[in-house]
């Protein structure tokens, strides 16, 4: 085969294909940049290699005439080809990788009048922060055996407990199959990043971890971290708040009592927690604080005897005012939508510089507050605390029916097994279910009820510009149907928050934003991209995600990892009731957009499928009773005395907001009973 990425006979055939998918107006520089990308990802080591093949055939079937035929021939050429059973699929992809080209680059940010304001506070931000938040190097090789305690998993709930039992004395060794990466290293690819992992990853997990996810069919699939049905969290210290949104969300009271306020709908495995929001008070105040979260406390007013903010809320941009106008017009009540950002300095960092990469990328100042810049740096601080990075552990170790340490693999690929008093699990809901299958721990509940969020919303078209580059994005919420909800069919099981977005990048905005009837080809969604990127309005949030015992995580024995261990097996679905609530939820953001002006709105029904994606959830659920659920009430896994959960995984039910604060939460909670118990 041609080491090229194409045939050089072929090159002119894809200049004048791509300029009907995209045409160039008369700017070479158009079809330039997006030719170069198509080759860079067509090469043997690019991300499209596999499809190398494909486009060389359709470019031959194409003939050496199609450069020379009218528009309206090649145009009629191309529409038979995607209407073709033999080119369909094809073409659908590679129409999306031209537009990929050019709204990722600077031609195709300039037509759309895309400014990327930051770009050199970001870097000197970048410079000044590199080495600040460096882990200690260690040698494994010299790694202590025994230690207090071992957490597995160095995101929202491990960097918590770390710091937690280190400050109080303990030595912690906090193990992360991720790496530490600066900001540089992460990077701001637009389509390799958490929120659009079109290609990969920017946090991780790599290749090396596959998953098996089993369809509506029945069908087994071996996914890798960035394809769909992996249910991708990040792997890196942080966790997901290296890269996260940042929406600082509390759970409303009745989102801890659902089964006792809306019984238990047939099939599910809806129950009630056993603990509540007052017992969780004091510790969304102590995260609040220690992380440093901005909002305005007076506007909660679903929440008794809600306590202030360390830091005033996100300044208000156009989409807020708007959405808050509109609100009023319909008699709901807005609130601010509380980040775990600094709208000040705070704790030593500096403030938000309203850069328009925050969801899915780091923070180029650290104004972002994660548990890598905040409660791991104090866990460190202490010398009490060893950090692996790198570190996949395979089993956790028992004598007796007591664990007593963990076997992983270290950076240099050794197995090393280490011994302590106490193992805390935070690998998130998935991994941490995974890793007790895989160690044979635990009751029937270990893997099930997984659950994440359905993130139902609208679109609406406004007639004036709604959006003026003010980052983060998200400022303004209603919480009016967090509960109490009723549809023609009778009453709702639960609800959900609505939020106005975060500011999405020119790719995603392409692929997510734009109306389901738009051409995705030709003049016409170009002009639409021109004309209409800053006019539209997206209202949405996550809803109450009604458990079933049927959505599992289970354990793919016939597929593993890079280390040889049995990977995560997905299968089942949310369960029926989710989608309904979701349904009633797209009307309400439609009602929202309409009132805000829209003079055209559009949506995506959902549908009934299995949701376990970045706000996971359930698969190791808290209990009274063993008999339902899998750890106690302080996250102990039943049965073990000294196993506890870390994560989400203990969430009975994942309410209707972000629950990364949940977590850490209940992190506090699990730390201090740790510490009372030694």
């Amino acid at each position: 085969m041609d080491s090229l990425p194409l045939p050089a006979t072929l090159r002119p055939h894809l200049r004048c294909l791509i300029d009907r998918i995209v045409p160039s107006d008369g700017d070479p520089a158009v079809t330039d940049a997006i030719e170069t990308f198509l080759l860079r990802q067509l090469a043997p080591d690019g991300a499209l290699a596999k499809d190398r093949t494909l486009y060389e055939r359709f470019l031959t079937a194409l003939g050496a005439e199609f450069c020379d035929e009218s528009e309206e021939a090649k145009d009629s050429r191309l529409r038979a080809a995607e209407a073709s059973d033999e080119w369909r699929g094809f073409f659908r992809r590679m129409v999306e990788q031209v537009q990929e080209g050019f709204y990722t680059s600077p031609v195709g940010l300039q037509w759309i009048g895309w400014t990327v304001t930051d770009t050199a506070e970001a870097a000197r931000a970048a410079q000044e922060q590199r080495g600040k938040l460096a882990l200690p190097v260690a040698d494994s090789l010299s790694l202590a055996d025994r230690f207090d305690a071992i957490v597995v998993g160095a995101g929202a709930g491990g960097g918590v407990i770390a710091a937690l039992l280190s400050e109080a004395g303990k030595t912690v060794l906090l193990l992360e199959r991720g790496g530490n990466h600066g900001f540089g290293e992460i990077g701001r690819d637009p389509l390799r990043n958490q929120r659009l992992s079109q290609y990969g990853t920017n946090a991780g997990p790599d290749a090396g971890h596959p998953r098996v996810y089993v369809d509506s069919r029945g069908t087994e699939h071996t996914v890798l971290p960035h394809e769909g049905g992996y249910h991708n969290n990040a792997a890196i210290v942080g966790g997901g708040t290296r890269v996260y949104g940042a929406q600082a969300w509390r759970f409303h009271p009745l989102d801890f009592r659902m089964a006792t306020t809306y019984g238990v709908p047939d099939g599910s495995s809806l129950a009630d927690w056993p603990i509540s929001y007052d017992d969780l008070t004091p510790f969304y105040e102590r995260a609040e604080r220690e992380l440093g979260v901005a909002g305005d406390a007076d506007s909660f007013r679903h929440l008794p005897g809600r306590s202030a903010y360390p830091m005033p809320p996100m300044r208000l941009n156009t989409q807020g005012r708007t959405m808050r106008e509109a609100a009023a017009k319909l008699g709901w009540h807005t609130v601010t939508v509380p980040l775990a950002i600094n709208t000040v300095p705070y704790l030593g960092r500096p403030a938000c510089i309203h850069c328009q990469h925050c969801v899915g990328f780091p923070c180029p100042t650290e104004a972002k507050n994660g548990t890598h810049n905040t409660v791991i740096p104090r866990a460190l601080a202490t010398g009490r605390c060893h950090a692996e990075t790198g570190a996949m552990v395979e089993r956790i170790e028992t004598i007796d029916g007591k664990a007593v340490g963990v076997t992983f693999f270290d950076a240099s690929g050794q197995r090393r097994t280490v011994h302590a008093e106490v193992i805390v699990v935070a690998a998130g809901a998935i991994e941490t279910a995974r890793l007790l299958l895989n160690s044979g721990l635990g009751n029937d509940h270990v893997g099930r009820h997984l659950q994440g969020h359905y993130y139902p919303g609208a679109f609406g078209l406004l007639p004036e510009d709604i959006w003026d580059g003010i980052g983060p994005g998200p400022t303004t919420a209603t919480c009016e149907f967090s509960h109490g909800n009723a549809d023609e069919s009778g009453r709702i099981v639960g609800g959900g928050m609505l939020a106005d977005d975060f500011i999405p990048l020119a790719p995603t905005f392409m692929k997510g934003y734009t109306p389901p009837d738009l051409p995705r080809w030709g003049a016409v969604p170009k002009q639409w991209m021109r004309t209409n990127h800053h006019r539209t309005l997206k209202i949405m949030g996550p809803v109450q995600d009604i458990p079933s015992p049927d959505a599992r995580v289970s354990v793919a024995h016939d597929v593993r990892d890079r280390f040889g261990i049995p990977v995560a097996r997905l299968s089942g679905t949310t369960h029926p009731e989710t989608v309904r609530t979701a349904r009633f939820m797209v009307e309400r953001a439609a009602e929202w957009v309409r009132a805000a002006g829209a003079t055209e709105t559009w949506a995506w029904p959902p549908g009934l499928g299995l949701s376990g994606g970045q706000h996971q959830s359930g698969t190791v659920r808290m209990s009274e009773d063993p008999a339902q659920g899998a750890a106690d009430r302080f996250c102990r896994l039943h049965g073990h005395e000294n196993l506890y959960i870390g994560d989400g995984s203990v969430h009975v039910t994942n309410g209707g907001f972000n629950p990364f604060l949940t977590i850490m939460a209940i992190a506090y909670r699990t730390g201090d009973h740790i510490l009372r118990q030694w």
